[in-house]
């Protein structure tokens, strides 16, 4: 039944569902301001677009062994009704817990896995990286375990060298020495691994930025904010005339901190900033050659 406006007596009444509001279409009165949806209490999650109610449980992880897709038996020996089991009962719950357990690692593949995903969540803590680090670190070894690039091969080195890539690809500060000693493992054979999912998968890797080193360094040897600031003003000036081409990102940005400090009277060592940096004070004396001559060359 067609409900009239209080206001001008007409018929036309319109319900927003968005907004929740009821009103009249012909003089725009509004009659109630909230209203309850009467839809489904589920919206579609499905790709379809289908009447598919399911929406609980956590997302998907390619960081997880099974994706986060498995299932777990219940280890409290309890019916639904929360009385306790038979004993022949209980036993036959026992028997399918562990065949449950073996059907979830049944391929050398899935325990490697295993193995390696546990491994890069030790890296993830040990160098403070974020979930989309260690997402891409997962998808490369993942994509490395289907190739067969695994076998014969250290785990360990080759999980790094995933999580190194993955940092490479995200323009995440970390050097493979950062990597090597968080992992406890040689930087030789990271380097190995690394060139072997570089080329075999043929990964596409950008430039590293040399001021996204900048304040690595800085908070390190807690230098001021207008240092690191001129520092990384004489990057970009040494970019633009490429004079950083070809050259280590972090050797860059510690010479350029270093010439910032005594551009700004701050004192702070070639020793200081190389130990910071991880490279040495010869590379340092080098690129602070380099990005003085060019600063004299802008003025």
């Amino acid at each position: 039944m067609d409900t009239l406006c209080g206001r001008c007596g007409k018929h036309g009444i319109t319900t927003d569902t968005v907004t929740g509001e009821r009103f009249c279409g012909k003089c725009g009165y509004v009659i109630t301001e909230t209203l309850q949806d009467a839809g489904p209490e589920w919206r579609s999650f499905s790709k379809d677009g289908g009447a598919d109610p399911t929406r609980t449980g956590a997302p998907t992880s390619l960081t997880m062994h099974d994706r986060g897709l498995a299932t777990i038996i219940n280890p409290l020996n309890k019916d639904a009704s929360g009385k306790p089991l038979s004993t022949s009962m209980k036993s036959t719950i026992e028997r399918l817990r562990t065949w449950d357990s073996r059907s979830k690692v049944n391929a050398s593949s899935d325990k490697n896995l295993r193995q390696a995903l546990s491994e890069l969540a030790t890296l993830k803590d040990k160098l403070s990286l974020s979930d989309s680090v260690i997402e891409k670190a997962a998808y490369i070894y993942r994509k490395a375990l289907e190739k067969g690039l695994v076998k014969g091969r250290s785990i360990s080195a080759l999980i790094a060298s995933a999580l190194y890539a993955a940092c490479r690809d995200t323009e995440t500060p970390r050097t493979l020495k950062d990597v090597a000693d968080a992992g406890n493992i040689k930087k030789k054979d990271i380097a190995r691994c690394y060139r072997l999912l570089h080329r075999e998968l043929e990964l596409k890797m950008p430039v590293v930025d040399p001021t996204q080193c900048v304040a690595k360094i800085a908070s390190k040897l807690q230098i001021s904010e207008k240092t690191k600031r001129y520092g990384i003003k004489v990057l970009r000036e040494a970019q633009e005339h490429e004079e950083s081409a070809g050259k280590d990102p972090m050797g860059l940005a510690a010479a350029a901190l270093y010439l910032s400090c005594v551009k700004n009277g701050e004192d702070r060592t070639q020793r200081d900033i190389a130990e910071a940096a991880n490279v040495t004070e010869v590379t340092i004396r080098n690129r602070y050659k380099g990005l003085r001559l060019d600063q004299s060359i802008e003025r």
